[in-house]
């Protein structure tokens, strides 16, 4: 079978790429053709997203694959979850959409559990309690000017896609990050729209991953190059999800960490989990691509290295990182730690000094160094790696031998190690580039490129990949 092209616009809270996938032959080639960096910044009183920024970055990217790949068949396009814009009737953008990382939802928590307690609230979406959930967010702009005027919100790889093909649609995997989802059913709650006083076509209708969204507009085929057959193939657009999809484990007995700026820690299930104990342990039951459930808790990632590396370049300490995690590798085991879920770490601004005093609250010391600090940010993420995928197995009764690290902290060999360690179960590192990898052969498969199953997709990811493998020190047979 000849190489079939496919263009996945892959876009994380820190950074966005642009890649070319080729499939063929039981294999999956990857290549950037444009990458650009992605950060919230403050703007009329609030952390916004640049859509505009945005968008034009993707073209600039798109533009690209036209001049080296204009056999490009179609693209799919990923990011994170639970943000949104808002459109008007005339589907026009009213504003910047805001960012997760904003405060503004803090003052409305408790008027959304008034409303519908949070064990109603799991009950029916599953989704474990984060203070930047759509459902928050949306209580939170009631209070502002634009709520009004607003007919549509768009989450935001769907607004990317609108702008592309003119189409609205949500696709599912996202959807399921709003806290408006019915987990069992894998459509919106008429029950939380109406409890909470929402519109029940706020949203637009849902689609599932493998859908062609549509064709791009006849105006960006002209000024992109692109061909007027290219089309928008819907796929697991909540990165994670893609991420997992292209988990390279065809057995169902792995637990995975998705290892971004955000890390995300479970097992995949064929149904959710709305248990009490899963409630009080704050996992979430967010959807997959074939209709899977992630089973996971949303874990600090390495979000708190970056802000650290960041602090420390703006002060003319400036570490090589690979230089960074040599030096914390020589320093013993047993260090402080910290709790990397604490909201205290969610904001960006002096990461160091909040993980210094996280340490010393303990009762605890830690030099202020770079390694140091590296070291305790690392320990502290395998800690939380392994006790969550301990936890995700204890609550579904499904049985872990291995843990498979995908995303940008496969490559971090400390890390993985010290996962592999503090599990006590083998760690399969890679592929680094998961999600986009999910993302490609999604479409692939989609439009006849390879197999229909969820394993013909692993299948190739495993054949293409090159995984590293991290033995503990002491092993345990499974969790």
């Amino acid at each position: 079978m000849g190489q079939r092209t496919f263009a996945a616009v892959d876009i994380g809270a820190s950074g966005g790429r642009v890649m070319v996938g080729s499939v063929g032959d039981g294999r999956a080639r990857l290549r950037a053709v444009h990458r650009f960096p992605n950060a919230a910044a403050p703007l009329d009183g609030h952390l916004r997203w640049d859509l505009d920024a945005m968008c034009a970055e993707v073209l600039i990217g798109l533009r690209a694959v036209a001049r080296e790949h204009p056999e490009v068949e179609s693209i799919g396009i990923d990011t994170w979850g639970v943000d949104y814009g808002l459109l008007d009737a005339e589907r026009r953008l009213l504003a910047q959409p805001v960012a997760h990382r904003d405060s503004r939802t803090d003052a409305v928590i408790d008027e959304v559990h008034a409303r519908v307690p949070f064990d109603e609230l799991y009950a029916v979406s599953g989704i474990q309690f984060l203070p930047f959930n759509t459902v928050y967010q949306l209580a939170a702009e009631r209070l502002g000017g634009l709520w009004e005027r607003a007919a549509h919100a768009v989450l935001i790889p769907d607004l990317l896609a609108f702008w592309l093909t003119g189409e609205l649609r949500t696709e599912v995997t996202n959807a399921s990050t709003t806290g408006l989802l019915d987990a069992r059913t894998g459509t919106w709650s008429s029950e939380l729209f109406d409890r909470l006083d929402l519109d029940p076509t706020l949203f637009p209708p849902l689609e599932e991953p493998g859908e062609v969204r549509g064709t791009l507009t006849a105006s960006l085929c002209g000024e992109l190059g692109l061909s007027r057959s290219t089309v928008v193939t819907t796929v697991g657009s909540h990165d994670t999800a893609s991420a997992v999809a292209a988990v390279p484990a065809i057995d169902g007995r792995f637990a995975y960490a998705s290892s971004g700026t955000w890390s995300l820690v479970g097992v995949d299930l064929p149904e959710p989990v709305l248990t009490g104990a899963s409630r009080q342990a704050n996992f979430t039951n967010e959807r997959g691509v074939d209709g899977s459930i992630r089973y996971l808790r949303n874990v600090g990632g390495l979000w708190l290295l970056q802000e650290s590396m960041r602090s420390w370049g703006e002060r003319g300490e400036a570490p090589l990182l690979t230089e960074l995690l040599a030096e914390a590798a020589t320093l013993p085991d047993g260090g402080p730690t910290i709790d990397v879920d604490d909201p205290a770490f969610i904001a960006p601004g002096s990461m160091p000094e909040r993980i210094r005093a996280a340490v010393e609250a303990k009762g605890e010391r830690t030099s202020s160094s770079p390694a140091a600090i590296t070291r305790c940010i690392v320990d502290s993420l395998a800690s939380a790696y392994a006790d969550t995928a301990r936890r995700a197995s204890e609550l579904t009764g499904q049985a872990v031998d291995v843990i498979h690290v995908v995303g940008g902290g496969s490559e971090n060999a400390l890390l993985c190690q010290r996962t592999a360690d503090l599990a006590g179960l083998p760690v399969v590192a890679g592929p680094t580039e998961a999600t986009a990898l999910g993302n490609v052969l999604v479409q692939a498969r989609a439009l006849g490129a390879l197999g229909d199953s969820a394993d013909d997709i692993r299948a190739v990811v495993a054949a293409s990949s090159d995984l590293r493998h991290h033995e503990p020190r002491t092993r345990s047979t499974t969790f």
